[in-house]
């Protein structure tokens, strides 16, 4: 047997992603990408196989929102690539560090319009447009080069996606020198003078609020000593849930959709927001401006639009407020009354479900939800007390996304519970990967809301006075389907019921799909 004399620059690849602390690699091999995977039975690396490469882009940012280190994804040309780009644009714009790397077609003979096998005009280009870094390289230093970059970004940065495509001829040409990681930069850091006038602007305010966003989430504690300092309500992004606790007094959790709280945020005479985009779709109002706010964030962009800061902190959140935090002593009493909360006979009923699944997972339960109306309403009244246990696509607002981030998160976090929340139709988008968490036989409850309908829209349809169409939909019989694929299913026919099978499901030695419906719910 011939002894192979050095390795591939896709061998080295392994090896260098290993040195970088990768230990789970999502993805699937194909005829384009095989090299890369020739150093992986030897590495300690887990590699978990999806059923479709969108399921693995999913799988990456669940890994990444869950643990906070980023996800990796091997894909191929062409179609691999097109399939990952939905999931990417979701990380890119709820801020997720994820690491797609891809093959590419030959240096010799790319885009040449030859009718190649997955030939593309320009993968990076297209990679380029939901991804904060594209690269491709050339050389193995090249790749090297690539490597750095992406975690030096990870490290320092706004967390966001980024691409490395590497060439067919290029991944078998030997490797060379250099394969080693290299050290990462560091994120901004506060200045002291910025510090002190945050604390002048706070200590003078009479109607002060905090809003954290999802670059916050290490700052929960710092900002809690801040509210409490100056009497100021928490309010929190959807990102941000589970930054402080939400039995907390001064934590009001996510209202920032409420028109009663965005009125009552333009009448503060001072707001701390601090990882935040303050974006459309936090407050589902696009005419929704603020004025009084100390912004601090990691982005410059983001300290500029759409909302004008009196005072922009360029800093990683938490040490920033926690140098805030230092500069207050005591105690002050609010006089802030939470906003009115919405009493529709909708959401009533989903309290109760949700309330039922609340009680039936552990306060630690990382839960990954999908666009469905069931999560919308659990975005506002479902409370999170723990950092990256609430995952939602709320930006890119994808649908698909709760099954396979749900798997991915399960791989970070290991024993500890995971569960997640989809809708009828959104479950359907990725419901192939159920086979992926059979096959690593993972406790995973699939909380499915069947309302038969794409609800919200025909909701929104009725609200801007359309007919309801194109809203109803067949689905298949979702308990059949699971134990098509080896998983469990539940059709629970009370709350109580659902206790239960959420109980069992926990305890499972793989996934169970848990069929909820209106009627359960006693409607």
């Amino acid at each position: 047997m011939s002894k192979r004399p050095e390795l591939s620059a896709g061998e080295a690849l392994v090896s260098l992603l290993e040195a970088h602390g990768v230990d789970t690699i999502f993805g699937i091999p194909g005829v384009h990408n095989i090299e890369m995977y020739r150093a992986l039975p030897r590495s300690g690396i887990r590699h978990v196989l999806t059923r479709h490469e969108q399921g693995a882009g999913f799988m990456a940012d669940g890994y990444a929102r869950a643990s906070g280190k980023p996800g990796v994804c091997f894909t191929i040309t062409g179609p691999g690539l097109t399939n990952i780009l939905t999931p990417m644009g979701q990380a890119w714009s709820d801020s997720s560090s994820i690491l797609v790397i891809s093959s590419a077609l030959d240096i010799r003979d790319s885009a040449q319009g030859r009718g190649r096998l997955h030939e593309m005009i320009s993968q990076v280009q297209a990679a380029g447009s939901v991804t904060a870094t594209a690269m491709r390289a050339y050389t193995p230093k090249d790749i090297q080069d690539g490597i750095a970059r992406a975690f030096s970004g990870f490290a320092s940065a706004r967390p966001r996606p980024a691409y490395l495509e590497i060439p067919l001829d290029l991944l078998s040409e030997p490797a060379g020198e250099g394969w080693k990681a290299r050290r990462t930069a560091t994120r901004a850091h506060h200045g002291e003078g910025e510090i002190t006038e945050a604390i002048a602007m706070l200590s003078a305010a009479r109607n002060p609020a905090i809003i954290l966003g999802g670059g916050a989430l290490d700052g929960g504690r710092a900002a809690l000593r801040i509210a409490e300092a100056i009497g100021a309500p928490i309010i929190t992004t959807t990102a941000g849930k589970g930054a402080v606790p939400a039995d907390h007094p001064l934590c009001w959790g996510y209202r920032l959709g409420s028109p009663a709280l965005q009125e009552m945020l333009k009448h503060c005479d001072c707001v701390l927001a601090a990882g935040t985009e303050l974006s459309e779709t936090d407050f589902w109002n696009s005419d929704c401006l603020l004025e009084n706010l100390i912004r601090i964030d990691i982005d410059p962009a983001s300290l500029t639009r759409p909302h004008a800061a009196r005072l922009a902190i360029l800093a990683d959140a938490a040490p920033a407020l926690a140098a805030i935090a230092a500069g207050f002593s005591g105690r002050k009493p609010t006089s802030h009354i939470a906003p009115p909360t919405d009493e529709s006979p909708l959401r009533k009923m989903l309290a109760k479900v949700l309330g039922v699944i609340r009680d039936s997972l552990p306060m630690e339960t990382v839960i990954a939800s999908d666009m469905t109306q069931i999560a919308y309403a659990a975005n506002e009244i479902f409370p999170c007390s723990l950092p990256r246990t609430w995952l939602h696509p709320v930006g890119f607002g994808t649908l698909g996304f709760a099954l396979p981030a749900a798997i991915g998160a399960k791989f970070a976090v290991g024993a500890t519970p995971v569960a997640a929340l989809a809708g009828d139709y959104g479950l359907q988008y990725t419901i192939n990967e159920l086979g992926t968490a059979v096959e690593h036989r993972l406790p995973l409850p699939v909380l499915l809301w069947n309302n038969e309908a794409l609800g919200q829209i025909r909701d929104n349809m009725a609200d801007s006075g359309i007919q309801p169409n194109a809203v109803t939909l067949l689905n298949p019989d979702f308990i059949a389907l699971a134990k098509a694929y080896g998983a469990r299913g539940e059709r629970p026919d009370s709350l109580a019921a659902l206790a239960r099978a959420i109980a069992a499901a926990l305890k499972a030695d793989g996934p169970t799909i848990i069929e909820m419906t209106p009627r359960m719910a006693g409607l």
